[in-house]
């Protein structure tokens, strides 16, 4: 009776050990000891599945030697270790197994007689194989049957504390990977107080509207689907969304669907295993795991594959998902917003986009408008632009003069907010502080922005240019705008909202050649004289005053 009170004793310490993930290694080492009060052995070992090795993690006994350390078993080499495993039983190794083809798995090791007591204990928790536990005695008899069931209570035991430990480094690489995503969200679009502040200080009716039904919103869980043209600040919108929510100190995680190659969104939303594909070396948690119970933003959504889409909407209707390569389903409080400058019901007509995820994302829409609608927002924006970049860099400060203010206010920005800010960052270099005036706006010289008024076009009679024409000469002065560029940021891509490839075939389509373009030649064949000739638009033509697409 003694002895089962200790046993007993011995169990409820090893449980409390096993729920404090940081005791791992005392757990390992006192479930071993334990154990020899009611299984005798003078080497018991705990061996760590690592792929097809068992690797050591601890060893106690008299013949604990520190060479042991480093002993390893392959799997396939013990046939026992290995149906113990798939049996999740307690198996004991017979001396026909010692003298057989299977060896000891101590030969060569330790000098252990023929026909000495061995037993394998599993180690398992759910659907994972975690390890082994190794009994060894030197006296030449076989454990009982209750030795054996006793040995895999014990084994339950370790695996409950080495399957908390795992799941404690999980958590601990999940909040590093969750400090690392706010911290470039923080320095990308600023504190969350920033993001409202940029909303409340709008004097627009329009975006004062927006704000009052983004507020109302932000209380419930709902999909929110942010519209709006390239630059015009739905990141900033989704953040405060974030910001007046309850899940305002919990995770805000963004992904944007167009910047990562197509193969790759699957896991970068929902996380991988270790070997799900070449390259996956290890467990990844992808972004709804890391916004769990917080907010994630999917900005570009209507560049989402179509194969994730659907994965999505499960995610929306349910709340759960499985990692790529897994088959275990991962649950999550995420709230969804979403973002695109596309149009996503053509996109749905077009058979681009499900149309079930669209109307559960569509449930409460909110349209950002272009800046060119609020042109009175456009003097309170560059003036907080420019002292952001003050305290951001340390040089300024700078204010505008009233002329380089009316200049502004011409411009249309088809670039939006985001034009007018990079427009502010080279009038800073220009002018490393003090008044920004006109000539500080002007554009590199190559990038032929018109940033005065736009030039009046002729009214549709007056003898109006086919469309195919129409279309030939916007292309030309986003070139001529853009310098050539055609890729990345105040590329030519960029300007007309189009994607890169996109952007190449039409040049392709009108013959244009952009490096004709740059030097003033001609940048197509002679046309048919079905086609009314035309002309390169001229180095002062403003590619604003162009019908719009």
């Amino acid at each position: 009776m003694p002895q089962t009170v200790d046993l007993t004793e011995d169990l409820h310490t090893l449980v409390e050990l096993a729920s404090q993930p940081a005791a791992l290694d005392d757990v390992l080492e006192r479930a071993l000891h334990s154990l020899r009060a009611a299984l005798p052995y003078d080497l018991a070992a705990l061996y760590e599945l690592d792929g097809p090795t068992l690797k050591m993690r601890a060893a106690v006994g008299p013949l604990a030697t520190p060479q042991l350390r480093s002993h390893d078993l392959p799997v396939a080499r013990f046939p026992t270790v290995r149906r113990a495993l798939e049996l999740r039983q307690p198996l004991p190794l017979d001396a026909h197994d010692h003298n057989g083809e299977e060896g000891d798995p101590y030969d060569g090791v330790l000098d252990l007689p023929p026909g000495h007591s061995c037993m394998v204990v599993p180690l398992f928790a759910g659907g994972e194989d975690l390890g082994i536990i190794t009994l060894d005695r030197q006296v030449c008899e076989t454990y009982s049957q209750d030795a054996i069931n006793l040995a895999g209570v014990y084994g339950q035991v370790v695996s409950i504390a080495i399957a908390f430990a795992r799941q404690a480094e999980h958590l601990d690489r999940y909040r590093k990977q969750l400090e690392r995503h706010n911290r470039l969200l923080l320095e990308e679009i600023g504190t969350t107080d920033t993001a409202i502040e940029r909303l409340e200080a709008s004097l627009s009716p329009s975006m004062r509207e927006l704000a009052r039904l983004a507020r109302q919103v932000a209380d419930a869980d709902m999909p929110v689907l942010i519209r709006g043209e390239t630059g015009t600040g739905k990141e900033v919108l989704a953040q405060a969304i974030h910001a007046w929510s309850r899940r305002a100190n919990r995770p805000f995680v963004k992904l944007n669907c167009a910047a990562i190659p197509e193969h790759l969104v699957e896991s970068e939303l929902f996380g991988h295993v270790r070997g799900a594909f070449s390259g996956a070396t290890r467990d990844r948690a992808g972004r709804f795991v890391t916004a769990n119970h917080g907010t994630i933003l999917l900005d570009e959504i209507g560049d989402m594959p179509s194969a994730v889409q659907g994965k999505l909407l499960r995610v929306l209707q349910e709340h759960t998902f499985e990692p790529v390569g897994s088959d275990r389903s991962v649950k999550v409080d995420v709230r969804v917003l979403a973002a695109s400058h596309v149009d996503l019901e053509a996109a749905v007509k077009a058979g681009r986009f499900r149309e079930d995820l669209y109307y559960r994302l569509a449930v409460f829409p909110l349209e950002l408008p272009p800046l060119r609608q609020r042109s009175e927002d456009i003097p309170s924006i560059a003036q907080r632009t420019l002292d952001e970049m003050s305290r951001r860099t340390g040089r300024g400060p700078w204010s505008l003069s009233d002329a380089a203010r009316d200049r502004l206010l011409a411009a249309r920005w088809p670039g939006n907010v985001r034009e007018l800010v990079n427009v502010l960052e080279r009038a800073t270099i220009l002018q490393p502080g003090g008044v920004i005036d006109p000539s500080h706006l002007a554009p590199p010289a190559r990038s032929h922005i018109a940033l005065a008024a736009p030039q009046p076009t002729a009214a549709l009679g007056d003898n109006p240019l086919p469309l195919r024409e129409a279309e030939r000469r916007h292309l030309i002065a986003a070139l001529q705008r853009t310098g050539g560029k055609i890729y990345g940021r105040d590329g030519a891509a960029q300007l007309l909202d189009l994607k890169p490839t996109t952007l190449q075939s039409k040049l392709k389509k009108h013959g244009i050649d952009r490096l004709q373009v740059l030097q003033g030649g001609s940048s197509e064949a002679p046309p048919s004289s079905s086609t009314p000739t035309a002309t390169l638009v001229s180095r002062e033509y403003d590619p604003h005053s162009l019908p719009a697409q």
